[in-house]
């Protein structure tokens, strides 16, 4: 009979009302489609004009179809083993899963089986006649220690409240994840775009230094002025200063590299320069700005806020009425073999109810739960708003950098054909080496630059795909 009592008030228990809000989606405060204009290409027919096919879509794209460098993929999965920010990641949401764990227990009571045994002797003054001064007691019993029935949803929305704690710690972690792959591929790219940079100063410093050692003869014989020799040596110091600034560069982007991918990275798998690297998949978000729900850290802002819904719901349970139960059945006996003997039987049933009449604290509570849910919605609008400009800012890059790299490309083609004619126009003694010097400063500038653009545009790629929630994980 006592266990058919228990299981109905457990039963009863699970079954009790809730006072957590309805949840409904707040409107999101951005609109409904992305920016489009001259600046943006957000538009799939455009980009397959451009590139001759149809451009990928994020949603259900994985990193590992989107990079298809087969050593960038390589260093990603150390990465993904090795980083130790990752790592962290990890660990705190298995252990705020744990946590939840710990709270939703708390809905079911905590059974417990104890044994107990007891001997005692009286003073003969305090003993009966007849009785022994000696006495012993076996028992044996199990039972539940105060176990609140969640009548009123407070347990539950503690519970619900710890779950979506732990979907937005998941969230968080998917969200390190995206920004590690993102991370190391601009680290790549980084060191990519700067041994570039390194072979075109060494080249220069090279032709200068053949150039130099020409005109030094020529000062030699009296054909020129020691000021055309001494014009002819700044660009020497200046590649030799850029080789050395590139080698420091090159270094540092690799040791960048070695502490994102967790362990040093195999020479093999660095790249020579851009252009050795493959370049990832096209993808394009569309014109609809719902596609920024995908981000990790917006669908965990949102988890955060039906948190503070079901906090909410505790709150308002507080007001009500608290019921506890303590029960036990057993056995006992001053005999241990009597312990399962007829008539040994034991059983307490003690409810207890906590009725509140006067509690401030209760009332600031409800008051601070409504607040935070208030704080954590105006949270939600500004990583929609700020995720809304990330993307925006990420698409004017890509609707604008091919036609920059073409502008550019045709600067270094006019900068190179001013450079040879300068050349030329002193060797005949037309022009000093001035005008020379001058040409070379652009045409280097011109070169270094467009690696720089070109950087900017297999970046802008990675920084896509990270803004739009990095595809299916």
């Amino acid at each position: 009979m006592n266990k058919i009592l228990l299981v109905m008030v457990i039963a009863i228990s699970l079954c009790g009302c809730s006072l957590i809000p309805e949840y409904i989606k707040p409107k999101a405060p951005i609109p409904e489609h992305f920016p489009q204009g001259d600046a943006y290409k957000n538009r799939k027919d455009k980009v397959t004009e451009e590139i001759g096919r149809e451009p990928s879509d994020i949603k259900n794209l994985s990193w590992q179809e989107f990079f298809t460098d087969r050593n960038l993929e390589t260093i990603i999965k150390i990465a993904l083993e090795n980083n130790r920010d990752l790592r962290l990641a990890t660990l705190n949401a298995e252990k705020v899963r744990a946590i939840y764990g710990i709270q939703r227990a708390e809905l079911f009571p905590v059974i417990n089986a104890a044994g107990d045994w007891a001997k005692q002797k009286t003073a003969s003054d305090l003993t009966n006649p007849g009785y022994p001064r000696t006495t012993e007691k076996y028992g044996l019993s199990v039972g539940i220690a105060s176990w609140e029935l969640d009548l009123f949803g407070r347990v539950r929305s503690l519970k619900d409240q710890a779950l979506e704690e732990y979907l937005t710690t998941d969230e968080a972690r998917k969200g390190a994840q995206i920004a590690l792959i993102a991370g190391i591929s601009r680290a790549y790219l980084t060191l990519a775009a700067d041994r570039e940079n390194l072979e075109i100063s060494k080249s220069t410093l090279d032709n200068q230094q053949t150039a130099y050692k020409l005109i030094e003869k020529q000062h030699e014989v009296g054909i020129i002025t020691k000021l055309d020799l001494r014009r002819a040596q700044i660009p020497v110091y200046t590649a030799r200063e850029d080789v050395a600034r590139f080698k420091q560069l090159v270094a540092q982007d690799q040791n960048a590299l070695n502490l994102l991918a967790g362990a040093p990275v195999e020479e093999s798998l660095l790249p020579v320069g851009l252009s050795s690297i493959t370049p990832p998949k096209e993808i394009l978000p569309g014109l609809s700005s719902t596609a920024l729900f995908n981000r990790p850290d917006i669908m965990g802002a949102e988890h955060r806020l039906k948190g503070a819904y079901a906090y909410i719901g505790a709150a308002r349970a507080a007001f009500f009425p608290r019921i506890f139960l303590t029960t036990s059945f057993g056995t006992a006996s001053d005999d241990l073999s009597g312990l399962f003997a007829s008539g040994s039987d034991t059983w307490a049933f003690v409810p207890k109810i906590s009725v509140p009449i006067f509690d401030a604290r209760t009332w600031a509570a409800f008051r601070v739960s409504k607040a935070e849910r208030k704080i954590i919605l105006t949270q939600y609008e500004k990583t929609i708003q700020t995720a809304f400009r990330e993307v925006a800012d990420t698409l004017a890059v890509k609707g604008t950098v091919d036609e920059q790299i073409s502008a550019h490309l045709s600067l270094v083609e006019a900068t190179s054909e001013t450079y040879r004619l300068s050349e030329e126009r002193y060797n005949k003694g037309i022009d000093s080496y001035l005008s020379v010097l001058d040409a070379h400063r652009s045409l280097y500038s011109a070169k270094q630059g467009l690696v720089s653009l070109r950087l900017i545009k297999a970046v802008n790629q990675i920084n896509l795909y990270a803004v739009l929630g990095g595809g299916s994980i």
